[in-house]
């Protein structure tokens, strides 16, 4: 049996979601310790991976359960796994059909970005420290992203994908006091890409380039701004699927 689960993670614990040979300090490491040690030895598959002190609210894994646990409901199965866990916690567990995918069968993935000019001590880890000077040329940028596009300027250095073409279904900043909270929507991301994305955008509203500049990067691939805004920020904040999937 085949089940779908949404987990939330601190990412400032970890060195990144995908297991790693130099480390088992991994997102994915831990939860795959967590299901061992309640009798499940499947592979997690997850609708994508997150970099080092990435966070995630919404991220979707799957794997298949043994005999023993389908005579069980879900609701102990969370309980379980997450008496095994710390700073990963399962939100939710449901039984899908057995050919869901968390990964391929995702049709949109929701990133959302935390920032303020000053974070306090407490939230370092988890808000980005940065600032803009104009909102709306800050969303301008952000639109000049929306569409289908070919990202390769967007992405990090050395990160091998077969295709560098996405579609940014959205893109969008909401102000709230100190706080600045930015979306992106869309079917799928490169590494670092909404990072690299939101530094453009951050630089076109502080006057460090101009709107022509960023959209040349765009178009053409040639590199104005390489250094991705700040990990701390991001978070994975929610995976869709088809009605079929759900």
């Amino acid at each position: 049996m085949r089940v779908k689960a949404v987990v939330a993670y601190d990412g400032s614990e970890f060195q990144g979601f995908q297991q790693q040979t130099l480390t088992n300090n991994t997102v994915s490491f831990a939860i795959q310790k967590a299901l061992n040690q309640v009798g499940i030895d499947t592979q997690i598959v997850a609708s994508g991976r997150t970099d080092s002190k990435v966070h995630a609210t919404g991220q979707i894994i799957h794997f298949d359960i043994p005999e023993f646990w389908h005579r069980r409901s879900t609701i102990e199965l969370k309980y379980h796994i997450n008496s095994k866990l710390d700073a990963v916690k399962f939100k939710h567990i449901a039984t899908v059909n057995d050919d869901f995918h968390a990964r391929y069968d995702a049709k949109e993935r929701v990133y959302r970005y935390i920032f303020k000019k000053k974070p306090s001590v407490f939230e370092r880890k988890y808000i980005s420290k940065l600032s803009i000077k104009e909102g709306l040329l800050f969303q301008k940028a952000l639109s000049l992203y929306i569409g289908r596009h070919n990202f390769v300027a967007f992405k990090k250095s050395g990160s091998y994908t077969k295709s560098d073409i996405r579609e940014v279904k959205k893109a969008y900043l909401i102000q709230r006091k100190d706080y600045n909270f930015v979306y992106f929507h869309a079917d799928g991301f490169l590494r670092s890409q909404v990072r690299l994305m939101l530094s453009g955008a951050v630089a076109v509203a502080n006057g460090d380039i101009g709107l022509s500049e960023l959209k040349e990067q765009l178009y053409t691939g040639k590199s104005y701004i390489r250094k991705p805004a700040p990990p701390e920020g991001l978070y994975l904040a929610r995976v869709i699927y088809n009605f079929k999937s759900q």
